[in-house]
């Protein structure tokens, strides 16, 4: 079984994660928006970048991309139908990533919602998922169907409670305080919001997650959750308990919150 490698955050723009999988003499790194922060990480480090792993092709996560490879003749990865003309190696479900200079490697999944064909890496207990699963949230329906999204994440909430879950942004308090509109009386989600406000309280990051603190807190993976459906039915004022319907209500919810 692979051993997951050293995974650094490190920050872009306002709230995006670059992460960083490093050993004594390699990294790669999953969604590099932007390629300062990557280069110089890997100065300073002495580190020689080995891939480059994109999740979707929003420009946040991609748009560094160029600037890296200029520098760096190394594998670009990322989903196979989606504009990013950077990719050497498009993958779709099914497929292997494999990172020998880590000695390291992940499955592809597909999920798309977010984007028309995001997708996912899994692999040595770590899911880098980007911008569909969030802490305690997920990411907006720009080009997918509140049924593609949900069939998403409940295909990655199937991967085993351990899972270490590293999504794309820093959303982690603001999704909470919708989490806590939606279920008031969810006592570990009380529980989390004072565990990662003091994360944040103290300059550090609220990732990763697991899928265990996701399935017990996050509202988007608890739409068959009776306290769930209620808040959907109050805010649709309509009685419903499709879980899709639920997940489409407390989506379109958080859009507007």
């Amino acid at each position: 079984m692979d051993v997951v490698p050293l995974i650094v955050p490190l920050r872009a723009f306002k709230d995006n994660y670059v992460w960083t999988l490093r050993n004594a003499s390699h990294a790669a790194v999953v969604d590099p928006g932007e390629a300062r922060p990557v280069l110089d990480y890997l100065a300073s480090e002495n580190l020689k970048l080995a891939a480059i792993l994109a999740t979707h092709h929003h420009p946040d996560h991609v748009g560094g991309i160029a600037e890296l490879v200029e520098k760096n003749r190394v594998p670009v990865f990322g989903p196979r139908n989606e504009p990013i003309p950077t990719l050497t190696q498009p993958v779709s479900e099914g497929d292997r990533v494999a990172i020998p200079e880590l000695d390291v490697s992940f499955s592809v999944l597909d999920i798309p919602g977010h984007t028309r064909a995001h997708v996912a890496y899994y692999g040595a207990g770590a899911l880098f998922c980007g911008d569909t699963l969030f802490a305690c949230g997920c990411g907006r329906l720009f080009e997918g169907t509140a049924e593609q999204m949900f069939a998403s994440l409940s295909k990655l909430a199937a991967l085993p409670d351990d899972t270490k879950v590293y999504c794309g942004h820093e959303y982690t308090l603001a999704n909470i305080g919708f989490a806590r509109a939606v279920e008031p009386e969810n006592r570990a989600l009380s529980a989390r919001e004072a565990r990662d406000r003091k994360l944040r309280d103290a300059g550090k990051p609220t990732l990763p997650s697991t899928l265990a603190d996701e399935k017990a807190t996050n509202p988007f993976l608890r739409c068959r959750e009776p306290a769930v459906v209620e808040s959907a039915n109050k805010y649709l004022g309509a009685r419903i308990a499709d879980p899709v319907r639920v997940f489409a209500a407390i989506r379109d919810w958080k859009n507007r919150f």
